[in-house]
């Protein structure tokens, strides 16, 4: 009788389920999930009218960009990420910002002119949790560094000025989302106490059209933006109010 040929198999079949485990954890080591927040990018830099790509940590994400365009929200790994903003049609990189993404969170980056000559990044926060019934949700971004500080979100009629509680901004920064009934708006950006009028947010296309309005529906979540420059000549870039959808 061979005692080892007998032993050998039961030895190997009491040790299958652990080489299993074994198996199955090196497997799960090898794609662990990562750990993803969304970022929706945008052109608000008027010192910068040439279409630019946006990378993130040297990898080209998203769209080329125009002035004015923006991304949907792109899945970018938690952490701190850096981004930069290249001309399309050199690579040279025009502005560089190491940006904060949580798990699950949600932004909005924004390329901007902090002067007339030159571009920065800037990265907030989106709180989009739903709207109460009824209701839609309103913020101002404040981009134009030529302009008054800080402006606000107002609604002009025939009975006066109603600022939107809230909706508030100086330069470089955006307000919290406010609630607003969901309707049909001719919002205005205005600033001081009273209010006096900076750009019409109209249609929110930026065509500053101060009969026209923009339908804010019910459950959605807006962010309007206050971009381009006061000193401009060139209409395309003197400032403008424009509606991003944010949902």
């Amino acid at each position: 009788m061979n005692l080892f040929s007998s032993i050998r198999p039961v030895a190997l079949l009491a040790a299958l389920p652990a080489m299993l485990a074994f198996s199955a954890c090196s497997n799960d080591d090898e794609d662990p999930a990562p750990q993803q927040g969304r970022v929706l990018f945008s052109h608000a830099a008027a010192s910068a009218n040439v279409p630019v790509k946006v990378l993130v940590n040297d990898v080209a994400v998203g769209q080329q960009l125009n002035y004015g365009q923006s991304t949907g929200y792109l899945a970018v790994n938690a952490g701190s990420p850096v981004v930069k903003i290249s001309v399309a049609s050199s690579n040279a990189t025009a502005a560089t910002e190491t940006i904060t993404v949580t798990d699950g969170q949600n932004y909005s980056a924004f390329a901007y002119a902090p002067t007339a000559t030159t571009v920065g990044l800037l990265a907030f926060p989106d709180d989009l949790t739903a709207p109460a019934a009824g209701q839609a949700k309103v913020r101002v971004v404040h981009l134009i560094p030529d302009g008054p500080s800080p402006v606000k979100l107002s609604q002009v009629t025939v009975a006066g000025t109603t600022d939107v509680p809230g909706a508030i901004a100086a330069f470089k920064q955006a307000s919290a989302f406010a609630s607003i009934p969901a309707g049909s708006y001719n919002l205005v950006v205005t600033t001081g106490t009273p209010s006096l009028p900076v750009v019409t947010v109209g249609d929110g296309t930026g065509t500053g059209a101060s009969t026209a309005t923009k339908n804010y529906e019910a459950g959605k979540i807006y962010t309007i933006v206050v971009r381009g420059l006061t000193s401009s000549f060139d209409t395309n870039l003197q400032a403008k109010a424009v509606v991003i959808a944010n949902n």
